[in-house]
């Protein structure tokens, strides 16, 4: 009885640290930049392209899901559509831009638009 004990025990602190460690590295995936600086910078930079009736098309954090942004900056996507278009932004700018729309995105903990 004392040894199934033990092994329920175990086996619930195994499957709670595998948990943290699958949402920690989630959460985590784009790093290095600051959100509330790049929802200013979004404002400031993105928000004339990206505004219903523009150019780009609306595009908020809500346009996308946590992975569907990190593989849009993985892929260099926006580059890709409208070449030059970020040659006025730096890359710490663009860090802190990409981690205000990973960190709010659709089904992110804290979804939310940048003001559009």
């Amino acid at each position: 009885m004392q040894s199934v004990l033990k092994s329920l025990i175990c086996s619930s602190l195994f499957l709670v640290f595998v948990s943290t460690l699958t949402i920690g590295a989630a959460q985590a995936a784009i790093e290095g930049g600051d959100a509330n600086k790049g929802r200013a910078l979004a404002k400031e930079k993105c928000k004339y392209c990206h505004v219903s009736g523009a150019e780009g098309g609306t595009m908020t954090p809500l346009s996308k899901t946590q992975l569907q942004w990190e593989r849009f900056y993985a892929k260099d996507m926006h580059n890709k559509k409208a070449p030059g278009a970020w040659d006025q932004i730096n890359p710490n700018e663009l860090i802190d831009i990409m981690q205000f729309m990973y960190d709010h995105a659709a089904d992110s903990p804290q979804p939310e638009t940048c003001g559009q």
